[in-house]
């Protein structure tokens, strides 16, 4: 059975940081993109960023370039995404999700975790 678990998020000021975690179960993400999608009220879900496999690339959504950093950890099956100087408009919920070709679109992503609230004051 296939779990991606999201933790790390929480409340943050404007400029600060935060770090989001995904781990996964259930199967090895070595052989997978990892991609961080955001959503907030009234608007799609949309992707932020995606890593290969071996995590020698990323790309990123313009609107968190220079800002956000995504990572993984194949030997713990986890991918982070480090919020740097986070702004209010990215306050929503976050989800990780595995996905099997360099897109940022969500019809490429097959598995999905539950998400996780970030809330920018």
């Amino acid at each position: 059975h296939v779990q991606l678990v999201e933790s790390g998020g929480g409340s943050v000021q404007a400029g600060g940081s935060l770090r989001l975690s995904c781990a996964a179960s259930g199967h090895v993400i070595s052989s997978y993109l990892l991609a961080w999608f955001h959503e907030t009220t009234g608007k799609e879900r949309e992707g932020v960023a995606y890593i290969t496999p071996d995590g020698t690339s990323a790309d990123y959504a313009v609107s968190v370039q220079g800002r956000f950093i995504i990572s993984r950890d194949n030997s713990k099956n986890t991918v982070y995404l480090q919020m740097n100087g986070p702004k209010p408009e990215d306050t929503g919920t976050y989800y990780c999700a595995r996905g099997y070709s360099g897109s940022l679109s969500r019809r490429y992503y097959d598995k999905w975790g539950q998400g996780t609230q970030v809330t920018v004051s």
